[in-house]
């Protein structure tokens, strides 16, 4: 009881007994859903960290995957050149031996 506040009446001790419960009850509610909202600012927290080095991931992906494609492209157009050259440098040869040929026939 408040200093000041006379007993309440026989009949109203349950009913006040069941809003002190009531108002129990909604304290605890009050205080899980602070908890949960707690909980919630931290996971979205988490989530806008993970978007973040998502995106960055991705960015860095998308370049790294494009070096690995230009690397590709370079070799695939240096094997071409390089095969183009041992073609060129058999044909020469070809040449050059029949040249030797005719030269040795001459003399």
């Amino acid at each position: 009881l408040e200093p000041g506040r006379a007993a309440p009446p026989r009949a109203e001790r349950p009913a006040a007994a069941g809003m002190e419960e009531l108002r129990g009850r909604r304290d605890e509610l009050a205080r899980l859903i602070q908890g949960e909202e707690e909980e919630r600012s931290r996971l979205q927290g988490q989530i806008w960290a993970l978007t973040e080095k998502l995106a960055r991931t991705n960015e860095s992906l998308a370049r790294k995957v494009a070096a690995r494609n230009d690397f590709d492209r370079t070799i695939a157009e240096t094997e071409a050149a390089y095969g183009k050259i041992l073609e060129s440098s058999q044909t020469l040869l070809s040449v050059l031996k029949g040249e030797t040929g005719n030269t040795s026939k001459a003399t």
